[in-house]
């Protein structure tokens, strides 16, 4: 399943390596180290997903 995920860079990290990419699926996102991938990843639920996204973009809670 893991060997099936899409990751992603933000647009923000440029050509930089020193970034962190996520995977978003339907039940929520994994995050993991650009430069070192082969460590594993953090899993995020929707909820926990969604309301760090929300933060981050300072919209509040996605309730």
């Amino acid at each position: 399943m893991f060997e099936d995920l899409v990751f992603r860079k933000s647009s923000y990290s440029g050509a930089s390596d020193n970034c962190v990419e996520v995977a978003e699926v339907e039940s929520g996102a994994f995050v993991r180290d650009s430069r070192q991938p082969d460590l594993g990843h953090l899993a995020f639920s929707s909820m926990e997903w969604s309301t760090f996204v929300s933060s981050m973009r300072g919209t509040g809670s996605p309730e």
